[in-house]
């Protein structure tokens, strides 16, 4: 009961921190449009809090390793975060509320990596994959309800109050991540070398080098796929509203996708491989499809493609980091996919103001370079759970 009760506060609390999370983008996109009446403006908010991601991420899971009670620095980082947006919020003049948006930003992997690192921890009796493909699930609900909520609080208050809602969810996860059971005791080590063997970690073993490098590339075309959503709303359906609603039918198909699997998930190497193709399927089929019909087809199939291979990833993370460096795996490999999302969002700019067709098709090709690099990059010999030694 207790397992079960830890598992249930566990996901409680990650999904109303990363709904908290997935509400604060588009809130500061259109806090900088009201400023100015510049999309720009409001861009360069949404680059600053996730362009730092990937600097933030491997200190912190390397602090969240090193402390006997994780879920304290967990929270204060949830606090942390939820003040930098506060201060984004009561800032006035917009360079430096970019700076501060930025400093946000290297907190944000403890929204993602940092909870997931705990889940061996709360699990209780249910299976790793299952528990792996629930907390999947989070992510996922998160981008369902989030977005939407930033845009009907904008709507009907402001868009101050669309991120004073964010800041609230952040902090109401805030008991979840403080009440996480204490971990093993772990010999003290400098800092630097912590660090040091976190990063062997994710590039010596070669399932977890293959993994991180397959969905960075992954990312970046998902990147480019979410921006060109609302143009080809635009373009083939007579509005950019259909578009949106086409992301919201994939993050569904994606819910679904991982609530099909969640009992009996499949093997997550190959999924990998298997949801990185369907991606680029999908992708072409939005480039060349015209109908509502096709173009929902296209959602479905990505959706039915993102979720198991988000789920996949966490359930090869827990399998081969060694616990003594697991969150600086999880919070590492987080943070470099979200570098990887921001540059695919980045280049689709320009790739869509030549060609919506041909931005789209480039999606797909990262997905085709994403499944060349899983070939590329083999794991030596059958993959193995690591022993007690060998985490030690």
């Amino acid at each position: 009961m207790r397992g079960r009760y830890s598992l249930a506060v566990y996901l409680t609390g990650a999904t109303v921190a990363r709904t908290g999370d997935e509400l604060s983008g588009p809130a500061l996109l259109l806090l900088g449009i009201g400023v100015d009446g510049s999309a720009a403006t409001g861009s360069a908010l949404l680059a600053g809090l996730t362009i730092s991601a990937a600097a933030g991420g491997p200190l912190l899971g390397a602090l969240l390793d090193r402390s006997p009670r994780p879920g304290r620095v967990l929270a204060w980082a949830l606090l942390a975060y939820a003040g930098g947006l506060g201060a984004v919020l009561a800032l006035v003049e917009i360079p430096a509320a970019i700076v501060v948006a930025v400093a946000a930003g290297l907190l944000n992997p403890a929204l993602a990596g940092g909870w997931t690192a705990q889940l061996p921890n709360v699990r209780g009796t249910t299976p790793l994959p299952r528990a792996s493909t629930l907390d999947a699930m989070t992510f996922t609900a998160a981008s369902l309800a989030g977005p939407g909520l930033a845009g009907l609080v904008a709507a009907y208050a402001d868009a101050p109050a669309a991120v004073a809602l964010a800041i609230t969810l952040v902090v109401a996860a805030f008991p979840a991540a403080w009440s996480l059971p204490a971990a093993e005791a772990k010999p003290a080590r400098p800092i630097r070398r912590q660090l040091a063997d976190g990063f062997a970690v994710l590039f010596r073993n070669r399932a977890l080098l293959r993994a991180t490098a397959t969905s960075t590339v992954s990312f970046a075309g998902i990147g480019v796929a979410v921006v060109c959503y609302p143009l080809l709303g635009a373009q083939r359906l007579g509005n950019p509203g259909f578009g949106a609603l086409l992301l919201t039918v994939l993050a569904a198909a994606s819910l679904v996708a991982n609530a099909v699997l969640a009992r009996r998930p499949p093997p997550p190497d190959r999924t990998v491989l298997v949801s990185t193709v369907l991606l680029g399927a999908s992708f072409l089929l939005a480039a060349t499809g015209q109908g509502v019909v096709t173009l929902l087809a296209a959602a479905v199939l990505a959706g039915f493609a993102e979720g198991p291979q988000l789920s996949a990833l966490f359930a090869i993370r827990h399998r081969e980091a060694p616990a003594a460096v697991r969150a600086q795996v999880f919070t590492t490999a987080a943070s470099v996919k979200i570098t990887g999302l921001a540059a695919g969002a980045a280049a689709a700019g320009p790739l869509s103001a030549l060609s919506v067709t041909a931005a789209l098709c480039a999606a797909a090709g990262c997905q085709l370079l994403a499944a060349a690099t899983y070939v590329l990059v083999r794991t030596s010999g059958r993959t193995r759970t690591p022993s007690p030694a060998r985490a030690a």
